[in-house]
């Protein structure tokens, strides 16, 4: 099975910038970007089976994963 990327850069090319421009001047946007990487190798581990959780336990990450890239593009868009 082959595991989709969800880093930011994969998820918004277009922000690319943006984003080493808010890593380097913002430090709640940072540890948000780093909680959300976290988040994502530990999904990734999950769906390809190296960490066996419960399914409920997947999609809870998964979850917590979306509210997490929201609150960064909000962030990244913000004037």
């Amino acid at each position: 099975m082959s595991v989709e990327h969800h880093d930011l850069i994969h998820e918004f090319p277009a922000l690319k910038d943006r984003i080493h421009e808010l890593k380097l001047s913002d430090t709640h946007f940072r540890n948000l970007f780093e909680e959300y990487h976290t988040l994502t190798r530990s999904v990734e581990n999950m769906e390809n089976e190296v960490t066996p959780v419960s399914t409920f336990t997947e999609e809870d990450a998964k979850l917590r994963r979306l509210h997490l890239k929201d609150e960064l593009y909000k962030m990244m868009t913000a004037a």
